[in-house]
């Protein structure tokens, strides 16, 4: 059974994450947890003269999340009927990270699946989204993001994995990604963007041969990119050429999904990307371990 984190603002863009998430696991166990976070800003809109106490507003404001939730929940029932899935509503009051964490914890989330707004012009709205703030914070749960208007026609056959070759993969961290494929049937394509000419450096090669190691059950490939003008457009390009419907990376210090979000073009990758993207979270243990790595490496005069 499956526990997978729907959080909602009840806009069509969680609509359709909703609607793609339920798709995407038509054939498997789940239970569906609907979350809608309410906060100071909503009572903020609410005349204080109209009603007489805070405890009142929220508690209003509450009831209408719960209606709303119920509305949402009945619907999904309706129109997709399935007795492989069920529906669970949480409506709490807070900001968005502080609740979602609660929420992954009590409730042993496997997976959160959020919809992405697209483009508005302005890098503050880009870094402010409420996606971006959930991947760069929640480090105990894997959170696939659904692009605007994006709809499942079929399953994804085929998973693109960008890497840079330079963190120690645990099966733990990639046990997402590997669950995905057997679930799917999909291949895996391993996707690694040269920064620079010249060969993979031992650290590099070590890492690589830990992640052949974890996918040897899997039909995987191995794909060398040289950068163009931006590690985003490369991505986007290949995903494109192959018809690739599912992106994933690992989320780490110094890595490459942080280099993606310092590239003034990928700072909104998340938002323009046309398929769904896969973000994992780094294990204490790889931390750790690729730690160890690195310092053996420059004492050793590989770096």
């Amino acid at each position: 059974m499956k526990n997978i984190l729907l959080p909602t603002d009840f806009s069509d863009n969680s609509w359709n994450a909703i609607d793609y998430a339920t798709e995407l696991f038509k054939d498997e166990d789940c239970t569906f947890f609907l979350l809608n976070i309410y906060s100071q800003i909503i009572y903020e809109s609410i005349h204080v003269s109209d009603i007489p106490s805070k405890r009142s507003i929220e508690n209003t404001v509450k009831t209408n999340a719960i209606t709303n939730l119920e509305h949402v929940k009945k619907t999904f029932i309706h129109t997709s009927p399935n007795q492989k899935h069920q529906f669970e509503i949480i409506a709490l009051f807070g900001s968005l990270i502080e609740a979602v964490e609660e929420v992954v914890k009590s409730k042993k989330i496997d997976l959160i699946v959020m919809g992405t707004k697209g483009a508005t012009g302005t890098k503050e709205v880009f870094m402010g989204s409420n996606t971006v703030r959930v991947i760069n914070t929640i480090k105990s749960c894997p959170v696939l993001a659904i692009p605007k208007n994006f709809t499942l026609i079929s399953k994804p056959s085929e998973i693109t994995f960008a890497t840079d070759f330079t963190h120690f993969y645990s099966k733990e961290e990639l046990q997402p990604i590997i669950e995905f494929a057997k679930s799917f049937d999909a291949i895996i394509r391993i996707v690694y963007i040269q920064q620079q000419e010249g060969s993979l450096t031992e650290e590099q090669k070590f890492n690589l041969s830990m992640l052949q190691k974890y996918f040897k059950d899997i039909t995987y490939y191995q794909h060398s990119l040289t950068k163009s003008e931006s590690i985003s457009k490369s991505i986007k390009v290949f995903t494109k050429e192959l018809d690739v419907y599912l992106l994933a990376m690992l989320n780490y210090a110094h890595g490459f999904m942080d280099k993606l979000t310092r590239e003034p073009v990928i700072k909104k990758m998340a938002f323009h990307t046309q398929i769904p993207l896969l973000v994992i979270p780094e294990s204490g243990m790889s931390t750790a371990y690729s730690k160890t790595i690195k310092k053996t490496s420059k004492l050793e005069g590989i770096e």
